[in-house]
């Protein structure tokens, strides 16, 4: 099938949008929410996949400010900071002082700029919300701007960072028709009575930190009367589904993948 992948701009807005090069008939919409690392080569491919199960789908640049980023989040700058963590012992990341350890080791320049980028990519408590009104641009297009997906219904589907989004988007956003989480962090319990759309979560059996808020979720959305599915692969980690890392895990891809074009299908459906 071909796919057309192109970056457009809508309402200062700025992502990278993909869709069935021949496909003649409105088509309902898809939303990819990045990882903490941006819309860069991963998630394009990832857009790219939805796109050819037959959806138009947005991945829209959260890093963008009025369509362009700012010098330290630039896609080279984020890259040295993804081969940096990439590279650091295992659980460094969650242990400030081993990660500095080694943050100390580079030259004054590639410190500099790693840590000025890594304080803007992992931010504070607040940065989802900070994001939320990019997200409901990206539904407002889709629903009434876009050619292809005019008047169609709208999913969204976010992975680590993401995932959080993508719930917490179900929690804010009337018109979406559904919410896939991969590994994605819990919305607080006082926001999922607001959820009305179903929602399909995806975690690694090894991902303690994320695992252990999914009962909060489970019960919260059984409470008040949601469908929440989810599963957990037993083996897989955090970022089971990012192929570029050293965590992807290629059986619990492919379970997750046709569950999740089933998910797609059923809720896009006419």
């Amino acid at each position: 099938m071909a796919i057309k992948g192109e970056w457009i701009e809508y309402d200062g807005r700025k992502g990278y949008f993909a869709a069935p090069e021949k496909a003649a008939e409105p088509l309902p919409a898809i939303i990819v929410i990045q990882e903490a690392w941006g819309v860069n080569e991963h998630i394009e491919d990832v857009t790219r996949r939805f796109a050819a199960a037959g959806y138009a789908v947005l991945a829209p640049d959260l890093f963008a400010v009025n369509g362009e980023r700012p010098a330290a989040l630039s896609r080279g700058r984020v890259e040295k900071v993804v081969k940096f963590v990439r590279q650091l012992p295992p659980g460094a990341m969650g242990n400030p002082a081993l990660r500095d350890g080694e943050l100390a080791k580079l030259p004054d320049a590639d410190k500099r700029e790693i840590s000025e980028t890594m304080g803007q990519v992992f931010g504070g408590p607040g940065r989802f919300a900070g994001y939320m009104p990019q997200l409901r641009d990206a539904v407002r297009h889709l629903r009434t701007r876009q050619q292809q997906t005019k008047d169609q219904k709208v999913a969204c589907v976010g992975f680590c960072m993401g995932g959080g989004l993508s719930a917490l988007l179900a929690c804010e956003e009337p018109d979406i028709s559904g919410a896939a989480v991969f590994y994605g962090t819990t919305p607080s319990a006082e926001k999922i009575p607001s959820i009305n759309c179903p929602v399909i979560g995806f975690y690694g059996g090894n991902d303690q930190r994320v695992n252990a808020g999914i009962p909060l979720f489970e019960e919260a959305m059984r409470n008040a009367g949601k469908s929440y599915e989810r599963f957990v692969y037993e083996g897989a980690s955090h970022s089971f589904f990012n192929d570029d890392g050293h965590s992807y895990n290629v059986k619990a891809v492919r379970d997750s993948f046709v569950r999740l074009l089933t998910f797609f299908h059923k809720i896009l459906s006419d």
